[in-house]
Parts: C-alpha cells; structure tokens; sequence
C-alpha cells in the first residue's frame, strides 16, 4: 500500500511536529507555516532543518488552494495552525486538528487558549482531541480524545500534561492513516 502524502501547518514554533515526526520515524512531505514578525515566535530549529514553505500571515482560500493543488488525496494536520480554514478547503481534504480542549465534554472550550481558560475555570477534568476539521471552529467529528484528572494542577503541569497527551494521539492517529 503506498504511503499518502501529509502536509502539517503550525503557526507557532513547529515543535510538536517535529516531536511527532521523532515518535513516527517520518516527517510530512509538506511542512507549512504562515508569515509572522520573528519576535512573535521562534521556530523549531528542527521544523527550520527539513524546511518549510510559508505563506501570507492569513491565507485566502486562493492561496491554501495554490500550495494544495500539488498533493494527491494528503492527509493534512494542524498543530496550533492559528487560523480559520476556508470552507472550500474543508470540504475538499481530509484535514485534522489537534484541540488542547475537552470539547467533547465542555464545548465552551472551542477556539483559542482552552488551556488557560480550563485552568481559570478550575475544570477537575481536562483533556485534548484530535477532530475532523469543518467550516465552523472545533466543530468537527472528534476522533480521538485523551482526558485525565487536572484538579490542583499548576498551568505548567496542564501544559505539559496536554502536549504530552496530544502527542500521544497524533503518533497512534498518524501511523494508522499514514
């Protein structure tokens, strides 16, 4: 069976997508980025290595449609991609996002920063998905979820907890579809 394509989008540091890449002994055929002032983030020097390819800080359909149109049938994976996807790409590619939120349990916690808005709220449970993307923000079918205890956590331990979870569902997700 040939191995399909994978094109991983971050807005941030990349670095989950290289922890990811070291887990699955494999790194996306595509590595894509949006443009952003270099003192807002600093990318992972191991994303910077394999290279990337970046686009305007918020792409138009026009453009995902451009960079995509090269790939046949790609699975594609957000990994703190910061922007609202196109419906027309939505519809057109099999696209999955990683959401450190238990939306499955408490849905107030789609969009930005659920992390933190979890630790304000005090939630005894915390957890993350992994979700089909669609037109709306985190409103996909969620594929897999990972939850766990989070009463007196630090911020620091729930990040660390989150990632550490997150990637565990990306590496058993991605060496099945891949």
């Amino acid at each position: 069976m040939k191995k399909r394509e994978w094109v991983a989008y971050f807005s941030q540091t990349g670095a989950e997508i290289a922890d990811i890449c070291e887990s699955i002994g494999r790194w996306p055929t595509r590595i894509i980025t949006n443009k952003r002032p270099d003192n807002l983030r600093t990318i992972d020097p191991r994303i910077i290595e394999q290279g990337y390819l970046e686009m305007s800080n918020k792409p138009t359909k026009k453009e995902y449609l451009e960079v995509l149109q090269y790939f046949n049938d790609p699975i594609i994976t957000l990994h703190g991609w910061l922007r609202v996807l196109p419906p027309k790409v939505c519809n057109s590619y099999d696209i999955f996002n990683g959401h450190p939120g238990l939306i499955t349990e408490y849905p107030e916690l789609k969009g930005k920063d659920p992390q933190v808005r979890a630790f304000e709220g005090k939630y005894e449970v915390a957890g993350a998905v992994i979700h089909k993307v669609t037109a709306g923000v985190d409103e996909g079918r969620v594929i897999m979820e990972e939850r766990f205890n989070a009463f007196n956590l630090s911020l620091d331990d729930l990040f660390r907890i989150l990632r550490d979870r997150s990637l565990y569902m990306w590496t058993n997700f991605l060496k099945k579809v891949l």
